[in-house]
């Protein structure tokens, strides 16, 4: 059928978020977690030399103030810290940390949110599903519960330094956007190691723990960029006034 000149152009085909190289690096992560799974329960959870020596090794050398240190920053995964680095995240992607555009961060830093909440769900029911017992209760230097593998404390500040990295990206490209990721990473890093020195977790649960929140990252982060330049765009008409241009 031949298009009249008064008929609307066709719609744009409905593109995925995703490109072929970040599906494959999730995949590629889910099939490590998943491999990384099996290795682990193939024992039975029971820890393998790999798991016991840095645990052993930990347990020898942490004195007072050296465990302080690491509870201090083993209580940065945990509680309302992830929740808050989402939401800053999802609040600079959406913004991108321009004043004007404070309102327009808001459903971007809500929705930064709920994927973490789904992402802990998600972990949750692993946790409860693989049922690894932690590492002896005598060693603990922190109060814990739940299984073990993977670790949530890891797996949650892993998520949230990831959208928080994304957001400041987004709302400073340059050095200071880097800086600001560069760090992210690096605190997610320590919560998750600290796991291991506080010897509530084994290496295989915080390394899970990180294969985990990576895949997560990489199936979140796309739709929720698409949804952040959707905000922009949205805020940009209204701020124009609305009108039609001829």
């Amino acid at each position: 059928m031949t298009r009249t000149p008064y008929d609307p152009p066709p719609a744009p085909p409905h593109r995925s978020p995703y490109s072929r190289r970040g599906l494959a690096w999730a995949v590629g992560l889910a099939a490590a977690f998943a491999a990384l799974a099996a290795v682990v329960l193939t024992r039975h959870g029971t820890p393998y030399p790999f798991d016991t020596g840095p645990v052993d090794w930990s347990v020898r050398h942490r004195p007072h103030a050296w465990s302080t240190a690491g509870r201090f920053v083993t209580d940065a995964g945990t509680g309302p810290f992830p929740y808050l680095a989402a939401a800053v995240g999802g609040w600079l992607g959406g913004s991108r940390g321009r004043a004007a555009g404070a309102r327009a961060g808001v459903p971007t830093a809500l929705l930064a949110v709920v994927a973490l909440l789904a992402e802990q769900i998600v972990r949750t029911a692993l946790m409860t599903a693989f049922h690894r017992a932690r590492p002896p209760a005598a060693d603990w230097a922190v109060a814990v519960t739940g299984h073990s593998f993977p670790s949530g404390h890891t797996s949650s500040s892993a998520m949230a330094a990831g959208l928080l990295a994304w957001g400041a990206l987004r709302a400073r490209p340059g050095a200071v956007g880097r800086t600001v990721a560069a760090v992210c990473v690096l605190a997610a890093a320590a919560i998750g190691c600290s796991r291991v020195y506080l010897a509530v977790h084994w290496p295989t649960d915080v390394l899970g723990g990180w294969l985990y929140a990576g895949c997560w990252l990489l199936l979140v982060l796309p739709p929720l960029s698409r949804f952040a330049r959707a905000q922009e765009r949205a805020g940009g008409a209204g701020g124009s006034g609305g009108g039609v241009r001829p």
